[in-house]
């Protein structure tokens, strides 16, 4: 699998009066989740979605590369998913009636299909449960589901739009938990969250608060630059 980075540089985003982005300048690297923590307001999904080629920038620059090299979206683009923070899902379809429709979607083969969705349906645990509909899913089982419809194309730039937000603390770990089963695939997965206590999850962080950089890099080491015990403190001090 290519190994995809992606660097924001002085990136800006105005709707309007609204400057939702202030010139932040981000750095993904390749095979880490990257935490994009913040509060509502923040920023978070006006950058999720610029770097999902979404939105255009109003000013500054997303830039990927590829192996270390420059790489124009229309070559990422292939291999990026996006699982947006709203509700995506189709609530008459089952959990099988999601997978085949994405498998036509994402044009997957016969074999690479079987082996994908078998795969996802175990490590998620609703293989028991294909046949029921997304709209009779708990709030757990619809993440993880539209998770499973995210990485069926076996993407190598995978956006998480705030994926545990309002479900409960046990679906929450489980998330996470298999969102730390795709390492050693070299993916790179950027998760948005407004959870403090899942920025140390994180392998690196980024830390925005209305639409500016507070800080970025390894959780512990942002902690302990900042003179903080915990990310809340840093954002605290920031709103000051």
């Amino acid at each position: 699998m290519s190994g995809f980075s992606i660097k924001t540089e002085t990136l800006k985003k105005n709707f309007g009066a609204v400057k939702a982005l202030k010139g932040v300048s981000l750095d993904f690297s390749e095979g880490l989740l990257h935490g994009l923590i913040g509060s509502n307001g923040a920023g978070k999904t006006t950058t999720m979605r610029l770097l999902a080629g979404l939105l255009k920038p109003s000013a500054g620059s997303v830039r990927y590369s590829l192996d270390g090299r420059p790489a124009d979206f229309a070559r990422v683009r292939p291999g990026l998913a996006y699982m947006p923070q709203q509700a995506s899902l189709y609530p008459d379809l089952s959990i099988d009636e999601h997978l085949e429709f994405f498998r036509a979607l994402y044009r997957l083969d016969a074999a690479t299909y079987a082996r994908r969705s078998r795969e996802l349906l175990g490590i998620t645990r609703l293989d028991k449960f294909r046949e029921r509909r997304a709209g009779q899913l708990s709030g757990g089982m619809y993440k993880k589901l539209a998770l499973m419809c995210a990485l069926l194309q076996s993407p190598s730039v995978l956006l998480l739009d705030e994926p545990t937000n309002g479900v409960d603390p046990i679906s929450r770990r489980e998330f996470w938990e298999l969102l730390y089963g795709l390492g050693g695939d070299r993916i790179l997965v950027i998760v948005s969250t407004a959870y403090m206590d899942e920025a140390e999850r994180c392998s690196r962080v980024h830390l925005l608060d209305d639409g500016t950089l507070l800080a970025s890099g390894e959780p512990r080491a942002v902690l302990k630059e900042r003179g903080a015990a915990s990310f809340e403190e840093i954002f605290i001090k920031g709103a000051l």
